[in-house]
């Protein structure tokens, strides 16, 4: 627009003001935005300290008390803590931050089918504060080994501790040793971790053992201590942490799309396929169980249900997937168990349905021996802590087990004599006499 003035011409330029419409879209975007942010991220989530059930015994109030980090708030990372699937996915794909490189020596065990189960040792940094030797036996999650970061970080903290750590690499998980039978690791077989107990037993007579599983590797130390009570000699305890307890119950939820369950069944589908295709030498052959049906079957699947119907059943000739499942899953052995028993599980854990706790919760209330804690976030082995983005080193999760092992042998070392883990099948003179 343009005016005179004394002879001069004056012009304006007048921008056309901004549509209310468009201001109310941008901002309506930007709340769109922020909402799914607080919902993906659950921000609104307070934190809280675990949920735990238990009985109140004499040993159960000692532990608690000993190990207050169990009955302390657990705070994850501010802006991404409380997301189960963020947690999840940085322990998958990162494991743990400023992972530690312990140290150990690998033995190889041969086993009666011509299998070759391999573990890593490593001795303790120094001295027990008990002064008692003690040795963590682990059992890593599905597919893992001791070169796993969240296993390195466990052992490296456990070895400062005073600890002696064995862990377990499961049949076929290492990249770099053959197979020398055709079998590999499966949900249940406990058959490379009571070789690797018993060559403990042997090398360490003077040892205490602290179990401890993560994942898989929770359902498989839990069968191994119920399936036999001697398997339970010169046990302190047990430790699992984010096992499912029945993979015929899980298998179901697996196939559901709710947190995601489903897109996680083909992701550990696919990495399955990969470790098996890596042994496809020795899993498949004519001096094996395998065909070259089962192959073709094993590239298309998309589900850990059908790989383990195709190919992980067969290992040990199970007639059915139910059978397998039935027979590899702890829930019909865990109440054999009498060594104190932690259990550990997440509210978030996007691979843990919410129905499958019923069983460590039932059994917390009916068994003295056994504390059953839900944290409300902490996804699946994640657990990690922090202020507001970058984690810490150390997880929840490692201070628990520790922490709780701890308290585990100074009970341990207050006791009398005849009542020590060495001498499960002996009574004090008192009790004789009575």
């Amino acid at each position: 627009m343009a005016t005179q003035d004394s002879g001069y011409y004056d012009y304006t330029i007048v921008a056309p003001e901004m549509p209310a419409m468009f201001d109310g879209m941008k901002l309506a975007a930007v709340a769109t935005v922020l909402y799914v942010i607080v919902r993906c991220l659950n921000l609104k989530s307070p934190t809280a300290a675990p949920d735990i059930t238990y009985q109140d015994t004499p040993l159960n109030r000692f532990l608690l008390k000993s190990c207050p980090i169990l009955t302390k708030e657990y705070i994850p990372p501010l802006l991404w803590g409380k997301s189960g699937h963020l947690q999840t996915a940085l322990y998958g794909k990162m494991g743990r931050v400023s992972c530690p490189h312990p140290i150990g020596l690998r033995k190889y065990l041969p086993m009666q089918d011509g299998a070759t189960a391999t573990f890593d040792l490593f001795e303790p940094m120094g001295d027990h504060r008990t002064g008692d030797d003690v040795t963590m036996v682990i059992c890593p999650g599905i597919g893992n080994h001791s070169e796993k970061h969240y296993i390195r970080t466990f052992v490296g903290h456990s070895q400062k501790e005073g600890y002696r750590c064995a862990v377990l690499n499961h049949l076929g998980a290492l990249p770099n040793i053959e197979l020398t039978s055709p079998r590999m690791f499966t949900y249940g077989c406990t058959w490379e971790f009571a070789s690797m107990v018993g060559y403990i037993k042997k090398m360490f007579p003077h040892t205490h053992l602290i179990v401890v599983g993560f994942s898989l590797g929770g359902n498989i130390v839990c069968k191994f201590l119920g399936e036999n009570r001697t398997n339970q000699e010169r046990v302190l305890c047990c430790v699992s942490v984010c096992q499912g307890y029945s993979a015929l119950r899980a298998q179901e939820t697996f196939l559901q799309w709710d947190q995601c369950r489903r897109f996680y069944n083909f992701l550990m589908a696919d990495n399955m396929k990969k470790i098996i295709l890596s042994h496809r030498g020795s899993l498949f052959g004519n001096a094996t169980k395998m065909e070259d049906a089962d192959l073709s079957r094993l590239y298309t699947a998309t589900s850990l249900m059908q790989i383990d119907e195709t190919i992980m059943r067969k290992f040990h000739g199970h007639n059915s997937l139910k059978e397998y499942y039935e027979k590899e899953s702890c829930v019909h052995y865990i109440h054999n168990v009498d060594v104190p028993l932690l259990l550990v599980n997440s509210a978030d854990d996007p691979l843990v349905h919410g129905s499958l706790l019923t069983i460590p919760r039932t059994l917390a209330e009916k068994k003295q021996n056994v504390i059953f804690a839900l944290t409300l976030h902490g996804g699946h082995l994640g657990f990690f802590e922090g202020a507001v983005l970058v984690p810490q080193p150390l997880t929840w999760m490692d201070k628990v087990i520790v922490g709780y092992a701890n308290a585990m042998c100074q009970w341990e070392k207050q006791k009398p004599p005849c009542q020590k883990s060495g001498n499960l099948n002996t009574s004090c003179p008192e009790e004789k006499a009575a």
